[in-house]
């Protein structure tokens, strides 16, 4: 099964449609899938629903797609870099569901490992509980959380073999491996395509039969926050 592709274009033709769910690697912009988001951004497909833990940064990351008006829902933790993202929310253009972190972290990897949801004690009491059931487990009380299963999935990893097997970098791990897993397609993107053998099978971080396409790419790797300190 041929899974390397030449670039972003022919690795998401024929996924693409209108009205899709998309779950989306990256923590900020760590670790973003930025070749296949210009790649989605290209082929204009609309009314997206996206699931990530945020929503890039203007003119870079999944902000380029908001910006373009190809996003129609957002369920995010964190959205607090986002000028235009918090514009269209305030002037319901855009409809959000706000996670918790954990939560939208394990409702992808739910997802992914065919859990149609699951109780937690996160968010109960506050908004986030609103709408959903509970119920009680040794005198504590949960809400449920449906797990995430995504038409796609679109994550960035640092190396990856012929048969689609990921190693991501230190805190670009992040989202990534649930992300790839919840997608009934998904396609990664990486730094580094290395020979079949190459890859210690203890150190994989999500095995190849999860990945379905790759592309390999130069990435601009954007600092989202700098924070630097004056010479002496």
């Amino acid at each position: 099964m041929k899974k390397i592709y030449d670039n972003a274009d022919k690795a998401l033709a024929g996924l693409l449609f209108d009205g899709m769910l998309i779950a989306a690697g990256g923590f900020g912009l760590c670790g973003i899938p930025e070749l296949l988001i210009a790649g989605i951004r290209k082929a204009g497909t609309k009314n997206l629903t996206i699931a990530s833990n945020n929503a890039g940064v203007d003119g870079f990351g999944l902000g380029i797609l908001l910006e373009n008006r190809q996003v129609k829902k957002m369920m995010s933790s964190y959205v607090g870099e986002n000028a235009e993202f918090m514009r269209q929310y305030l002037e319901k253009e855009l409809e959000v569901e706000f996670n918790p972190q954990g939560t939208l972290a394990e409702r992808m990897r739910a997802g992914g490992a065919g859990i149609p949801g699951f109780y937690t004690r996160t968010g109960v009491g506050t908004v986030i509980a609103e709408g959903k059931e509970h119920k009680d487990f040794d005198g504590k009380t949960y809400i449920l959380e449906r797990g995430i299963q995504a038409d796609l999935s679109i994550v960035k990893a640092w190396k990856a073999d012929p048969s689609g097997n990921l190693v991501f970098r230190k805190t670009a791990r992040n989202f990534n491996p649930p992300a790839a897993t919840c997608g009934k397609v998904c396609v990664a993107e990486v730094e580094e395509i290395v020979p079949l053998g190459a890859l210690d099978p203890d150190n994989i971080h999500v095995p190849g039969i999860y990945v379905h396409r790759l592309i390999q790419g130069e990435h601009e790797k954007r600092i989202e926050q700098r924070t630097v300190r004056k010479r002496a």
